[in-house]
């Protein structure tokens, strides 16, 4: 968890907490995939608040196996993180999304979306995202190997014309001096401001939360 992020986290006053977000905020999903600089999606979870946003995050399975902070960002939304599909029973743990980032989205990821491939609850939102006309940005960070393949490009293309947005590519690769890699986390807030009408972008749609058929 980054130091601005913890400080907002711990300075929070109680009027101010996630759980008392006051009603009529848009709200964002965040998709956070297996990539080593998803240790840093508290940035964006912060920023997002910070701009007006009341957010809920999605992983992917592999995600969520110690790639960033599961407690942190919880503490941040005030909501669990999400990785599994509900049962019929359990009541829908995040409300109809307003716009979706993913950050960072991965190889994997990509290939799977822009394929039709919904078998995470993280794919599953992504490829219905679009379908209801959601917003979606995405940050890609993908190895200079792998962003080679014909099939990634190929990726890219059908999801720009789906509507995604994505912000510039990056490898993931730590800097010499060692450290954490530099990666544009507001960049997806920003990609999400251009759709038309903004961060406001129109009625809620009806992501599901249950395994589709």
């Amino acid at each position: 968890m980054t130091e601005q992020a913890q400080n907002q986290a711990q300075n929070q006053a109680p009027d101010q907490a996630p759980d008392r977000i006051p009603a009529g905020r848009p709200f964002l999903y965040v998709v956070v995939c297996a990539a080593g600089i998803a240790a840093g999606v508290d940035t964006l979870v912060a920023a997002a608040r910070q701009r007006g946003w009341e957010t809920g995050v999605i992983a992917t399975p592999v995600a969520m196996g110690g790639f960033f902070d599961v407690a942190a960002v919880e503490a941040l939304t005030g909501r669990p993180v999400r990785s599994a599909w509900r049962s019929p029973a359990d009541p829908r743990p995040f409300p109809p999304p307003d716009a979706v980032a993913v950050a960072p989205a991965t190889f994997n990821t990509i290939n799977k979306w822009a394929a039709g491939i919904a078998d995470t609850l993280a794919l599953a939102t992504l490829c219905e995202a679009c379908g209801l006309g959601v917003p979606v940005a995405a940050l890609p960070c993908v190895a200079d190997a792998l962003a080679a393949h014909p099939a990634y490009q190929d990726s890219l293309e059908r999801l720009r014309a789906m509507g995604v947005r994505f912000g510039d590519p990056s490898t993931g690769e730590p800097p010499q001096d060692g450290g954490r890699p530099p990666f544009a986390w507001e960049r997806a807030l920003d990609l999400l401001d251009t759709f038309p009408g903004g961060t406001r972008p129109g009625p809620p749609s009806g992501i599901r939360h249950d395994r589709p058929e």
